[in-house]
């Protein structure tokens, strides 16, 4: 079966074209350089031109400050060219899944999001990846929408990368405690990709809708730099780990609001998954692992 895979060159879309090319899938991997989604008649004459059997868009606009002074690239990136995809899709019949994020949520919960939970985006980016999901639902009902969270790999900027460098650099640093989430890995993220498609690709049916997809496990900022130190000591990356000082969503201002609760229900996703997704911890030990040996 013919997979087309927009964003194939960022965390998630690297991730899937490894893991979909491994199902023995025919992947067709495009970049922004072959599909840019701030160009949507590119992504549309995409799909015209490969007519794949099923579609994966790991593409988006995820610079969450700078979308705050860039609202109409992240609205075409995340939000309109979404529904122009899924437009193009249904015309032929293809199925969509697409990639979406807790940002939707404005982090005033006390209890994991399900997909059933009232959203209300805190900021540009969270209200631009809302709009492409309701454009999305309408349009193509043949979809999987994929919520996700705090996300980490091998490829890519992300935060693993980003304390690994500074613990190399600095004795001590400051990381924000307040904000509470679950990190996920672009691998696991693939795997159930990988999944659905081979599903579809056998039944040419799925449980249509929205899934909470994050790794096991809840933290803070803060707690996960210190688990990322402990292990990048552990496989010899670092000698010592810095100090890390925990401190508040205020003392650390942004352009763009945070959410403080970013915990997501993954029950859904889990109860038809072959196997639920690991701790996150997981993962980490796999990037890390990824960046000794390079």
């Amino acid at each position: 079966m013919k997979v087309l895979l927009f964003g194939a060159n960022g965390q998630v879309g690297s991730a899937c074209r490894q893991s979909l090319t491994k199902a023995g899938l025919d992947v067709v991997a495009l970049t922004r350089a072959d599909a840019d989604f701030a160009e949507p008649m590119q992504v549309i004459s995409a799909v015209q031109r490969h007519a794949p059997q099923f579609v994966v868009n790991a593409c988006a606009y995820t610079a969450v400050d700078k979308a705050e002074s860039e609202e109409a690239l992240a609205q075409m990136v995340n939000g309109d060219s979404v529904g122009l995809l899924a437009q193009a899709c249904a015309a032929q019949g293809i199925p969509l899944l697409h990639i979406s994020t807790d940002y939707v949520f404005n982090g005033k919960s006390d209890r994991p999001y399900t997909e059933s939970d009232p959203v209300d985006p805190m900021g540009v980016y969270g209200a631009s990846k809302l709009a492409g999901e309701r454009q999305l639902q309408v349009l193509q009902p043949q979809h999987i929408i994929l919520r996700t969270s705090w996300v980490f790999g091998e490829q890519g900027n992300n935060f693993v990368k980003t304390m690994v460098r500074l613990g190399q650099s600095r004795p001590e640093l400051g990381v924000v405690a307040d904000q509470v989430g679950c990190p996920t890995y672009a691998g696991d993220i693939a795997r159930v990709i990988t999944e659905f498609v081979t599903a579809y690709s056998k039944d040419h049916e799925l449980p249509w809708g929205i899934y909470h997809c994050s790794n096991q496990g809840q933290c803070s900022w803060y707690d996960f730099a210190c688990a990322i130190f402990a292990e990048a000591v552990e496989q010899g990356i670092l000698p010592r780990a810095p100090k890390v000082n925990p401190i508040t969503t205020a003392d650390y201002p942004t352009p763009a609001a945070r959410p403080a609760w970013s915990v997501l229900d993954t029950g859904r996703l889990n109860g038809w998954l072959s196997e639920p997704m690991p701790h996150w911890q997981q993962g980490l030990k796999s990037v890390l692992a990824s960046l000794q040996a390079s």
